[in-house]
């Protein structure tokens, strides 16, 4: 079995584990693959909005069941949660919709709204339209990406390979960056 049917068969399941834990960069990379016909883009929207939106709910509701408790063992989590709870009491609502666009706060951000008074259909709501608009966003760019790369170089066949690796490696750099940022801080 080729790289192209490992793809299209486990492309879906892939997405949906990568958007579950973070998966900007599998995310764009889906887009692309979806633009060179190996994934359908509406599914690629679909599968990253269910990742997110399941992701996002389990961490609200640990945020509203366990949040206050969990932070109090960890003191150094406490004093940074201190500042991002004060941004969802300003701006409650472009928080839960904008919060999985900012780089490291996906995972985090839901829990925290979940320590707030937002009420949980209220939540949902906004988070619905949030994960649709990134999954949307974040597909097309990859998409675009495909395209422009496509103008760029004749025979695109020859340099696919290349190309999503690049982003995968784009995507692990920008991971590794963030997590040794969060580690000094």
């Amino acid at each position: 079995m080729g790289i192209e049917a490992y793809i299209i068969h486990f492309g879906y399941i892939i997405i949906l584990l990568g958007t579950f834990f973070g998966g900007e960069a599998i995310l764009v990379l889906a887009g692309f693959l979806a633009h060179r016909g190996y994934l359908v883009f509406s599914l690629v929207v679909l599968t990253a909005f269910t990742g997110s939106i399941a992701s996002d709910q389990l961490y609200f509701y640990l945020g509203r069941k366990k949040g206050f408790a969990y932070l109090d063992t960890r003191p150094s989590w406490k004093a940074k949660s201190d500042r991002i709870l004060k941004l969802i009491q300003k701006h409650q609502n472009l928080v839960i919709i904008l919060f999985r666009f900012a780089y490291g706060f996906r995972a985090i951000t839901p829990f925290l709204i979940g320590l707030s008074n937002i009420p949980s259909f209220r939540f949902l709501l906004l988070n619905v339209l949030g994960a649709i608009t990134w999954a949307i966003t974040l597909t097309s760019l990859g998409y675009v990406f495909g395209n422009a790369a496509e103008l760029l170089l004749n025979d695109i066949k020859k340099y696919e390979f290349i190309i999503m690796g690049l982003i995968l490696l784009i995507g692990l750099v920008v991971w590794l960056l963030q997590t040794r940022a969060e580690k000094k801080r």
